[in-house]
């Protein structure tokens, strides 16, 4: 069978079930946003029953070279680096090392006395009162914990974060020393907002294995999947493959960045200084398909076996809470109701028509702060990945909510 990336190529969209005038619309939107300086370039990868249904690329990797972007490309993935972390800590679940009702000061002892914001006092200062239990691993893995991020002015706990530097530090232990003098957000279990909490997972997987979370991920994920590509920091031969990233110059175009989310902008071809789950790899469109097909094969690819399929169908399954889901919360990332939830590292569908999307029930997805995105639609069997090189900012959200559109536009026979 012939071959894309090393995945396997459909002969024929419409063998799929897609048509292939619809798929045209999706590139041709895509190269649209490329020749409206939205974006340097895009790579999109569509596969469905295990096949690459259509694999595109447009513009370029850098604004300043002539070369054109190719399906080799390597991606700052950010937040698509959060589901990897998650597989990585599910593989230590199945060897019985952590159950989801553990508290996490189990594995992380620095946050055995950890107090809860309450409001403030009449001079602006926090008031705070105590935990009343620790966080589980359940409420780690769905950012219902109550830890902040220091990404987002919303909150007194989250400026707590950014003035201590939570996320400028030179190591994850450190990171925990930050963050446990800071209160949590709300008492664990009451709310959810995006948070550290991916990074804390993995360094409960640098706990409970003894090795650095990079190796781990490379031993337990990558190599046993062929993600030849991904990882913390690109090798020296691929440098030249690394998409430049670019931001918002403010007058319709693109200026390069120079920092991500007020931090220096790391270049990836050093070590970094601490090996982040929550959002520190690099990434191809074909070694993430990689890990998405696993994921929708239920925990294997071409005879490996990364996880049990009770293990994948848990981390879809949603865990917010029916007294979260039930609210609404200027505190949160993303509309969390009844119809949508989050299960373990991913977002999930639970309900589509209500929510007045088309993609399948149980659709797995989640995005990366450089606009890449990918979603996992078990009930089309189909994944999708979308990478493109711009900070997040509106332009980011058209191509996933646009994409999603024209994907199941020409998704004309579902049934095949």
């Amino acid at each position: 069978m012939t071959q894309a990336g090393g995945l396997p190529l459909a002969p024929d969209p419409e063998a799929l079930g897609f048509d292939r005038a619809g798929l045209e619309r999706l590139d041709a939107w895509m190269a649209d946003m490329v020749g409206a300086g939205q974006v340097a370039g895009v790579s999109t990868l569509l596969m469905r029953h295990g096949q690459v249904v259509d694999f595109r690329t447009r513009g370029r990797a850098r604004l300043d070279d002539e070369a054109l972007l190719g399906r080799d490309a390597i991606f700052r993935i950010y937040s698509m680096t959060k589901p990897v972390t998650g597989v990585a800590l599910m593989i230590l679940f199945e060897e019985g090392r952590w159950r989801l009702d553990d508290p996490i000061t189990k594995f992380i002892p620095e946050f055995s006395d950890l107090k809860v914001y309450a409001g403030v006092d009449g001079d602006g200062s926090m008031v705070v009162e105590d935990a009343v239990r620790p966080p589980t691993m359940r409420e780690l893995m769905s950012h219902t914990a109550g830890f902040g991020y220091g990404l987002f002015d919303v909150h007194p706990v989250e400026r707590a974060y950014r003035k201590q530097g939570v996320l400028r530090v030179e190591s994850l232990d450190d990171l925990v020393r930050r963050a446990a003098r800071i209160p949590l957000m709300f008492q664990p279990g009451t709310e959810w907002f995006y948070s550290i909490a991916t990074d804390l997972q993995g360094l409960i997987v640098e706990r409970l294995s003894g090795q650095t979370f990079g190796e781990f991920l490379q031993a337990r994920v990558f190599d046993p999947l062929g993600m030849v590509d991904t990882g913390f920091q690109t090798r020296p031969d691929n440098v030249h493959r690394l998409a430049a990233i670019y931001a918002d110059d403010g007058a319709g175009g693109l200026k390069p960045a120079t920092e991500a989310f007020d931090m220096p902008l790391n270049d990836f071809t050093q070590t970094p200084k601490f090996e982040g789950g929550g959002g520190g790899l690099v990434s191809t469109a074909t070694d993430y398909a990689r890990f998405c097909q696993m994921i929708l094969n239920r925990g294997t690819l071409d005879g490996v076996r990364i996880l049990a399929p009770d293990s994948v169908d848990l981390m879809g399954r949603n865990v917010i809470p029916d007294a979260v889901l039930e609210t609404s919360s200027p505190l949160r990332l993303l509309p969390f109701n009844p119809a949508f939830g989050f299960g373990l590292d991913f977002a999930v569908v639970i309900d589509p028509p209500v929510l007045g999307l088309v993609e399948g029930r149980g659709t797995l997805s989640w995005g990366g702060g450089g606009g890449t995105w990918f979603w996992i639609d078990p009930e089309n069997d189909l994944i999708f990945i979308g990478l493109i090189q711009r900070l997040a900012d509106p332009v980011g959200n058209a191509f996933r909510a646009q994409s999603r559109a024209l994907v199941y536009a020409a998704l004309t026979q579902p049934e095949k």
